[in-house]
């Protein structure tokens, strides 16, 4: 790794095209290029989390998903690579079901709020539906040609979930309760 990034500054990029692992280069604008950023994004807002005074169960978990992520990104700029397996997407259901045991049901709708790290894990949610949406239409696109891995598309969709509930967990452990939606509140 230390020689592979020892030029950051190539200027191979001025002209509105970047390289793939494999050696090719695609324009920047593509869907997969698109959806490389959108992981990338995500995984840097976990990073703002994990910058917070997060439990050490959390803050364990959150770091396991940063790499998760970054075998999601390898998929991204690798086409057809396989990095993503059964096991992580496993892992975050196993980690939904820990968390969401001691929380009581929802019978409102919740705002993203209360707890900082709550109203980030709200955030990076959001970004995490936003870099499913990119995954699901590249593997739309390329579906002929450089398949995207299934299981990246059920791990991305597992995350949002995990992010929601690790939201209202962080909330709960804070001693905040969930900010429910008050229908009408402003009318």
């Amino acid at each position: 790794m230390a020689n592979r990034l020892s030029k950051i500054v190539t200027r191979t990029g001025d002209g509105g095209t970047t390289g793939l692992a494999d050696g090719s280069r695609v324009g920047k604008e593509t869907l997969r290029i698109a959806a490389l950023g959108d992981v990338d994004e995500l995984n840097s807002m976990l990073g703002v989390l994990l910058a917070e005074d997060v439990p050490i169960d959390v803050h364990g978990e959150l770091v396991g998903i940063q790499h998760d992520l970054f075998d999601c990104g390898g998929e991204m700029a690798i086409p057809g690579y396989v990095a993503v397996t059964e096991t992580q997407v496993e892992r975050l259901d196993g980690w939904i079901e820990v968390h969401n045991a001691p929380l009581s049901p929802l019978k409102e709708f919740i705002l993203p709020g209360g707890a900082r790290s709550a109203a980030q894990a709200h955030l990076a949610r959001t970004m995490c539906r936003r870099a499913e949406r990119s995954v699901v239409a590249l593997a739309r696109a390329e579906v002929e040609t450089k398949p995207v891995n299934p299981l990246t598309l059920q791990y991305l969709n597992r995350l949002s979930d995990y992010l929601f509930i690790l939201a209202r967990t962080l909330n709960r452990r804070a001693g905040c309760g969930d900010v429910l939606w008050q229908k009408g509140k402003n009318r």
